[in-house]
């Protein structure tokens, strides 16, 4: 929901001024005080484009490796350029009033719902009306704060739609709350569990937490979970966050050869089907389409191939033609689906077509006139 900031008075910088991380003072109306507040922009920020906006607790401690994991990644295609904000909590032990829970109903306390309105009611709606922000938002927190994300799946639709939960102090009966809220949730919801190593009470609840995520068989569900033994109380968020970053992605990032191997090729449906709903999610998560990259291209080409799904070709040709336009792609593959078809007389044209534009990856003018000079001599033309 976007509401005018009437409910919440903020100190805050101009677009045009705009520098990579700021920190500010938000004086909330939903706390009646005055709160330490951290964001991150990228640096080539653009309205035209849409972000998607992370919201970190614990951003003393948390925020700066968000900001560096954000940095990396999507410098290198793994994932789109991002939003943070983090918000500020361990003076005065903030953090336990924070995210407070009653220990016989698990559910927040007093405060616990107000700073649950304030991160959902004026927090994020700022920076929904002030920002160009995606639908996607994903919540990173840790110990209590990270417990404290699992209440915004106890709506009929949650806020976040993917949560790094770094080592959860976990309220009363969440361990079944959580699965039986993402079972009753219709969207897609990315979950990632984090645990150091030990035997304790509290872990032992986290791998329940663990055992009854797995158990869930929902397309619209995607968990994954790490164990550190090696790591403790205080190191596990510097051991699992890189990890857990790159997992939360999976989808932006280009085909990979076990993704190949595990999904595409052991799938039963169409091979050009895979590649239409990668990036119908990319569209419906992150708020913009994608260019189909060069690599996802050749991995749906090659599987066509290696299954024998020759009319594969003809939509990815017809995608080719969109998006690499000045290449031989579109017309090359389009030439293949004709060859397949036994229609020798439209290949060959198509092929001639193909030769005249530019090369491309492992498609050269010499493979186009090869195709050329082996249809003319088959059929005599």
């Amino acid at each position: 929901m976007r509401i005018v900031l009437s409910l919440a008075l903020v100190v805050f910088i101009t677009q045009a001024s705009l520098a990579q991380v700021t920190h500010e003072i938000f004086e909330s109306f939903k706390l009646q005080e005055r709160r330490n507040v951290s964001y991150y922009f990228p640096e080539d920020y653009t309205p035209e484009k849409k972000y998607p906006l992370v919201v970190v607790l614990d951003a003393e401690y948390l925020f700066d490796q968000v900001v560096a994991n954000a940095k990396f990644y999507s410098r290198f295609e793994g994932m789109p350029e991002v939003i943070v904000v983090g918000v500020e909590q361990s003076k005065d032990d903030l953090r336990w009033e924070d995210c407070a829970f009653d220990e016989v109903s698990g559910l927040p306390s007093d405060k616990g719902k107000q700073f649950y309105e304030f991160l959902g009611m004026e927090i994020i709606p700022y920076l929904d009306l002030n920002y160009s922000t995606a639908p996607f938002r994903m919540f990173i927190g840790y110990d209590i704060t990270a417990n404290f994300g699992n209440y915004y799946l106890f709506k009929d639709r949650s806020f976040f739609s993917a949560f790094i939960s770094i080592s959860p102090r976990l309220a009363p009966e969440m361990e079944t709350r959580v699965p039986e809220r993402i079972l009753a949730i219709d969207q897609q919801i990315f979950y990632h569990l984090i645990s150091e190593g030990g035997n304790s009470t509290s872990n032992s609840v986290v791998k329940l937490l663990d055992q009854n995520l797995k158990s869930i068989d929902k397309p619209t569900l995607h968990y994954s979970y790490d164990e550190y033994p090696d790591a403790n109380e205080v190191s596990i968020a510097t051991y699992g966050l890189g990890k857990a970053w790159e997992q939360m992605f999976e989808v932006f990032k280009p085909i990979s050869p076990k993704e190949y191997k595990e999904k595409i090729l052991t799938s039963e449906e169409p091979v050009f089907k895979y590649l239409e709903d990668k990036y119908a999610m990319i569209e419906e998560l992150f708020g913009f389409q994608k260019q189909v990259s060069l690599n996802d291209i050749m991995a749906i080409y090659a599987a066509s191939k290696k299954k024998d799904d020759f009319e594969a070709l003809k939509p990815l040709s017809d995608l080719c033609k969109k998006q690499y336009p000045d290449t031989m792609m579109g017309f090359y593959f389009e030439g293949e689906y004709y060859e397949e078809l036994g229609e020798a007389k439209k290949a060959l044209r198509t092929f001639e077509k193909a030769f005249g534009m530019q090369e491309i990856d492992f498609l050269t003018k010499e493979l186009a006139l090869e195709k050329i000079d082996a249809l003319k001599a088959d059929f005599g033309f």
